[in-house]
């Protein structure tokens, strides 16, 4: 019985070996075939005679293959549909561009023809002649008389040289020779004289007391009581200081002069606007109170600084006021005219601007529009100055471009990104 087993048992592992052995030889003459009927790659392939074709490898291919271009993507509006919803193509051309800079600007006193009336020396107000603020005074008009000592000290010491030259003046006809010498001495006393009188002259025009007023004094051989200030020029008295009796000091302001004649108009210009501005440029300004009427000036002068609470620059313009109609802090409507020259643009409304890109809707024509990237630049009337994405000739959607972009986005077409230089 144990005989029988063992018997059994080498039976079946002679079996076994022979099934395993017939395996390997089946497998490795099935790779060797295999290996005869694949050729090498790079090798050339047996074929009839006078014929050869090379096989390239991986690396090859690839470095003749040609670049495969991205497909745009597109969004289909079906014509009956652009019908309904009003979809309207503008084509992309090269314009005209201009810009439009609308401000607010404000009627302003012109600095150049303010004018301050002061006293030169120390005294006390005893007459005003300007009472009140506002009134409108001429050049040389009287504004108010001051009683100075001081400057009656000075008149006195004028008469004093002034009769001391006087009696300095020569006789007409000497008669002996003391006569002569005594001539000789005079005359030299006589110039120095003159000298003395004229630096005393001279020193009450500092004082601004006219040469009809010292021609006053001299006629009357008495200094005036009180001195008259006279208005420098012609205008309306905008601060008023003296008071009747009040105390003035040398230098003191008493009155302020405004010459309205002409008014200064100071507006108001953003940051992002100033690059665009330049002093020459022509400017329609109107007031509400006047309806109708307009008002031509020039940019006199744009101020060096901005204003950091309103981030905007001043800029001043020069209007001829004759007949005074314009006052000082009436609001102005201001319209600046800058003419950008021939641009590449497209109209306002074909561009959505995403807050981080501008985007475009180009038609291609049979229903179908393609989402396109720009970089625009300047701003004008109603149009866009176009920098890249799109070429003149180009047709874009100029109105409902909302809900053919509502569309895409449904869609899922979204535009290629524009790399930007």
């Amino acid at each position: 019985m144990v005989k029988k087993s063992y018997l059994v048992t080498l039976a079946t592992l002679v079996l076994i070996s022979g099934f395993l052995a017939f395996s390997f030889v089946s497998k490795a003459g099935f790779g060797q075939k295999s290996s005869k009927e694949k050729p090498h790659q790079g090798a050339s392939v047996a074929q009839p005679e006078g014929h050869q074709v090379r096989i390239t490898n991986a690396d090859e291919a690839t470095e003749h293959q040609e670049p495969v271009k991205t497909e745009s993507p597109t969004v289909e509006i079906p014509p009956e549909k652009q019908q309904l919803i009003g979809v309207k193509t503008v084509e992309v051309s090269v314009r005209p561009l201009d810009k439009v800079i609308r401000t607010v600007g404000r009627i302003e006193y012109d600095e150049k023809r303010l004018v301050t009336i002061n006293a030169k020396f120390e005294g006390w107000i005893e007459k005003l002649y300007v009472d009140y603020t506002g009134k409108f005074v001429r050049k040389g008009e009287p504004l108010a008389e001051i009683y100075s000592p001081e400057l009656t000290a000075t008149q006195q010491e004028f008469l004093n040289v002034l009769k001391w030259s006087r009696q300095s003046s020569l006789p007409s006809h000497p008669k002996s020779g003391s006569d002569r010498e005594a001539i000789s001495v005079r005359a030299m006393l006589s110039k120095d004289a003159e000298t003395i009188v004229e630096a005393a002259r001279q020193r009450l025009r500092l004082l601004d007391i006219t040469d009809s007023q010292i021609r006053q004094i001299e006629e009357s051989g008495k200094p005036m009581r009180t001195l008259t200030l006279y208005s420098s020029s012609n205008g309306h008295v905008v601060q008023k200081m003296a008071l009747r009796g009040m105390k003035v000091m040398p230098g003191e302001k008493l009155f302020d002069v405004a010459d309205l004649s002409t008014v200064w108009i100071i507006s108001d210009i953003y940051e992002y606007e100033l690059p665009m501005i330049k002093v020459g440029q022509t400017a329609r300004i109107a007031l509400s109170y006047f309806p109708g009427k307009e008002f031509l000036s020039r940019i006199d002068y744009v101020y060096p600084a901005l204003s950091g609470e309103t981030r905007t620059a001043k800029v001043r313009f020069s209007i001829p006021n004759p007949s005074g109609q314009l006052k000082p802090q009436m609001f102005t409507n201001v319209e600046v005219k800058i003419i950008l020259g021939k641009k590449l643009s497209i109209p306002d409304d074909a561009v959505i601007d995403t807050g981080t890109r501008q985007v475009v809707y180009v038609d291609k024509g049979d229903g179908f529009f393609e989402p396109r990237e720009v970089i625009l630049g300047a701003r004008g009337e109603g149009f866009r100055e176009v920098l890249t994405g799109l070429k003149a000739g180009e047709k874009v959607a100029a109105s409902a471009t909302f809900l053919i972009d509502s569309e895409a986005q449904l869609k899922g077409v979204k535009p290629l990104e524009v790399h930007k230089h």
